[in-house]
């Protein structure tokens, strides 16, 4: 069995779906696709949802744009204006639409989620129906229905018995060899719409790996595999032909793009091979992540950087020390908002972080730190990871740039830049 996720990347356009099942038909096994939104869909349907919940009412020029988009997609594809998939699109952007015109909830997080995840029920059904129409047929799965999570929207953490159960009885392969479903989206036992993260297709394809023992996951990229830099930064970036779960791991949490960072845990606790792949170049050998091997010599430094950074510096008001009880609160506040540290030092009276730029939800967070404590701020920033480091690498990254803050360790070096 086969468990392929593709990002929007790969079927953006009716090439890119044209592509898309060249690759599906070029495998003889049962099969299992988890597909992305098309395209930039996802950033578009964001931008709705923040404008339905501000009460402002001019999303209606992205939302005719969204609808353009796929439909345009669907003409190129699909030359018989008959063909069942016109009315099953026009059937979700109504549903889209429906749910614009109610009056927004008190929770941002949960009407994002109902909306943003319209960009993977408009791909996966575009894309089932035009298999279909290749002479392969499928089965469409709502993954709602049966990967089921928590009611924390945005960041939906998963029921793992519950979905166990569901999974395996929705991808039996009774009545067919290929599946077409969701990246993204969960579902609450109510029925109501989460998702799993940003970028959270990958771990999508992960958990139906790891809950149907599959042979090897595979995730199909615009890259060639996973590089020691993006090329779209570096232009004389490398492929590692492979690394460790342990490594991959370590490149999700460091800010490395081409791997969510919940995707390694549940395919590594089976030891289920992942392979990274070029849906381009879709005949060449990818990145291969699985078990550790005997540790390669003469590692090349992997380059990561993270844009948008705020470096936050906190001092007690009283110019205490920093003691465990003003670190207890304040990571007690960073995780009820919601925001990730990517970098942390502190001395005896200061205490310096480097986050995301989050907008309002980064503004509020340090509206009630201020309460309590001192609290100053760069933003505007970048933060550079160096794995693996070595002189050179570190010259590369940091000769005449004006560095904040820096800090090494045997394997990692990292550097916030104004």
């Amino acid at each position: 069995m086969n468990i392929f996720k593709f990002g929007g990347a790969s079927v953006n356009s009716a090439e890119g779906v044209r592509n898309f099942v060249k690759i599906v038909q070029s495998y003889k096994d049962e099969t299992i696709i988890v597909l992305s939104a098309m395209g930039k869909s996802t950033n578009a349907l964001e931008e709705i949802s923040h404008s339905f919940f501000s009460k402002n009412d001019n999303f209606n020029h992205k939302l005719h744009s969204l609808k353009e988009y796929h439909n345009n997609i669907v003409s190129d594809l699909f030359p018989n204006k008959e063909d069942v998939v016109y009315q099953k699109v026009e059937v979700i952007f109504n549903q889209l639409e429906a749910y614009l015109e109610k009056e927004p909830s008190l929770d941002y997080d949960f009407d994002y989620d109902q909306i943003v995840s319209f960009g993977e029920l408009l791909s996966t059904t575009i894309v089932s129906e035009f298999l279909r129409l290749s002479g392969s047929p499928n089965k469409w799965v709502d993954i709602r229905t049966c990967l089921k999570t928590d009611n924390s929207y945005r960041e939906g953490k998963v029921d793992w018995d519950l979905s166990q159960k569901l999974v395996s009885k929705t991808f039996s392969f009774n009545s067919t060899f290929v599946y077409v479903t969701q990246g993204f989206l969960g579902g609450t036992t109510t029925n109501l719409t989460t998702t799993l993260g940003r970028e959270g297709s990958d771990y999508t394809a992960a958990i139906l790996s790891y809950i149907l023992d599959v042979d090897e996951l595979s995730i199909w990229k615009d890259v060639p595999g996973i590089m020691n830099a993006d090329p779209k930064w570096l232009d004389d970036a490398k492929k590692l032909d492979r690394i460790s779960y342990q490594e991959a791991i370590e490149l999700a949490f460091y800010g490395a793009k081409v791997i969510h960072p919940k995707t390694i845990q549940p395919i590594k606790q089976k030891k289920i091979p992942l392979q990274v792949r070029s849906f381009i170049d879709y005949n060449k050998n990818g990145t291969l992540i699985s078990t550790a091997s005997k540790k390669m010599e003469n590692q090349l430094p992997v380059y990561i950087r993270k844009e948008n950074q705020v470096l936050i510096s906190i001092r007690p008001n009283n110019f205490s020390f920093i003691l465990e009880e003003n670190l207890s609160m304040l990571f007690s506040l960073f995780a009820r908002h919601k925001v990730k540290v990517n970098l942390i030092q502190n001395s005896a009276i200061s205490f310096s972080v480097c986050v995301d730029d989050l907008g309002s939800r980064l503004d509020t967070l340090l509206e009630e730190i201020a309460h309590d404590f001192e609290v100053k701020y760069n933003d505007a920033l970048e933060l550079i990871t160096i794995r693996h480091h070595n002189q050179e690498s570190v010259e590369r990254m940091t000769k005449g740039k004006d560095i904040l803050l820096e800090q090494r360790s045997r394997d990692t070096a990292q550097f916030v830049i104004a």
